[in-house]
């Protein structure tokens, strides 16, 4: 596993919000398989382990504005989005981050209103440079889409990329372990929760 010293490693959580992973979620079944797969139990776990251990953490949020304004359209995934009767409208129950994952004072909240990437287009690479963050630890959902753009745009942008392959969903369930087995284990280090708990444990008694 990459260096995982805390002053140079971010943990960040994608789209682990109300109304993607939340009771009220705009994909059901995406946050079915969040919440029974024990997915966001483990994120929070990890953000919590960061808090601790003092490893920056991110929390990258899709919305859009109620007017749909600069919104993309260019894909299916997007027009149905639109329609959906949950939206993730900017300001709303919808687009804060789920329980049980905690949000801190020090943790950044990174918004974006177009694409499928949480960091291309985004705060997200800027802000972790500024840091001087190297290794980024990428969770979340889905593993259909979101997390390998997270995935492939950090590693493009020089990034160590760890993936605990317990702390991402997608749907079918089954697809999520495919990804990481053909796809993202190819470019990132995959680990488990459990694993970067006991490091992050470790760095804290230290």
């Amino acid at each position: 596993m990459p260096e995982l010293d805390p002053a140079t490693t971010a943990l960040l959580t994608v789209e682990c919000q109300n109304g993607v992973v939340g009771e009220e979620s705009a994909l059901p079944e995406l946050a079915k398989e969040a919440r029974d797969s024990g997915m966001l139990g483990r994120v929070a776990a990890l953000v919590d382990a960061a808090h601790a251990a003092r490893v920056q953490v991110l929390h990258a949020i899709a919305e859009r504005r109620p007017d749909g304004l600069a919104a993309n359209d260019n894909a299916r995934l997007f027009r149905a989005a639109g329609k959906l009767p949950v939206r993730q409208l900017s300001g709303s129950p919808a687009v804060e981050v789920a329980a049980p994952i905690a949000v801190a004072g020090n943790d950044l909240v990174v918004r974006r209103l177009h694409g499928l990437s949480p960091i291309a287009g985004t705060d997200v690479d800027p802000l972790l440079r500024n840091l001087g963050i190297r290794t980024l630890v990428v969770t979340g959902v889905s593993s259909n889409i979101a997390i390998p753009n997270a995935v492939f745009d950090a590693v493009n942008l020089g990034y160590r990329v760890v993936v605990p392959s317990d702390a991402i969903a997608g749907v079918p369930a089954a697809y999520t372990a495919e990804v990481i087995r053909n796809c993202l284990a190819l470019v990132a280090t995959v680990t488990t929760t459990g694993a970067l708990l006991e490091r992050w444990a470790g760095a804290r008694a230290a």
